[in-house]
């Protein structure tokens, strides 16, 4: 199959989209008109797409982003209000409990993921985004928690991933008031890596996102995962890991390539073995 050319998947619902081209797989959440307020339909949709990605050897990397001039809302209240609530606490547990296989599915993905905020991401959507690797925003956006205005504590993980971004003190703060935190805030706080102006979000994106789906398949996945032990392991534990990965890593053929690569003075060309 030709790298370059672009393919679409099925995701089972239009409230879903997802291409992949040049070995970067674009998910977009696409309900503009409810500013990506999540359904049942799309949540089922993530949870069987993502370990899909990941298993796609022709996916490098994915990008998060939103239809229209907004990244997801999060859940969508208004439905919520129109059709009640016709399951018990318990039921309603179980359920959110699956749904949060999202946020962990994309932490664990065994490739780089990124979120690409064209406009807000607020409660389940904003915590969706934290769950990725690095943010893009536009200048125009902004997230919120949104959660204590709705007399609820959060989910999809927002407590775990906000603790480690931004730590414990400014998370209570963002969680406790619920404010709104514009661009260019969260670029201080360490929440977006990149803010860029609106017009150039969808380009700055998609190049990074082609710039790491380039790189080592294996050395990704092992870097992701060792980043990951590191917010919870201890150090003797990681530094045991890194040593058996460093060392599978340099009996690859992709590091053969590597070093050919660096001496023909050309960019290597990696084969994930």
């Amino acid at each position: 199959m030709d790298p370059s050319a672009a393919r679409s998947l099925e995701t089972g619902t239009p409230e879903l989209l997802c291409r992949v081209e040049q070995r970067v797989a674009v998910v977009t959440l696409n309900r503009p008109e409810a500013r990506n307020a999540l359904t049942g339909a799309m949540k089922h949709a993530l949870l069987e797409l993502l370990p899909a990605l990941a298993r796609d050897p022709e996916v490098g990397c994915v990008l998060f982003t939103g239809a229209g001039d907004a990244f997801c809302a999060g859940g969508d209240t208004k439905k919520m209000v129109r059709e009640g609530s016709p399951s018990s606490p318990e039921e309603r547990t179980r359920q959110l409990q699956r749904e949060h296989g999202i946020p962990l599915a994309i932490h664990r993905l065994p490739k780089p993921v990124l979120a690409s905020l064209p406009g807000p991401a607020a409660g389940a959507g904003f915590a969706l985004a934290l769950s990725c690797d690095l943010r893009l925003l536009a200048q125009s956006a902004f997230v919120t928690t949104a959660y204590v205005k709705l007399g609820l504590s959060g989910d999809y993980g927002v407590s775990w991933f906000l603790t480690r971004l931004v730590g414990p003190a400014r998370a209570r703060e963002i969680l406790f008031t619920g404010d709104s935190l514009s661009a260019d805030t969260c670029l201080q706080l360490g929440l977006a890596n990149r803010v860029v102006p609106d017009a150039q979000l969808e380009e700055e994106a998609l190049g990074l996102a082609r710039r790491l789906a380039a790189g080592q398949p294996i050395a990704l996945a092992y870097m992701k995962d060792n980043l990951n032990r590191a917010l919870r392991g201890e150090l003797e534990e990681l530094l045991e890991l890194e040593a058996r990965r460093m060392v599978a890593g340099a009996t690859s053929e992709d590091y053969r390539e590597a070093l050919r690569a660096r001496q023909e003075k050309r960019p290597p060309v990696f084969r994930g073995r």
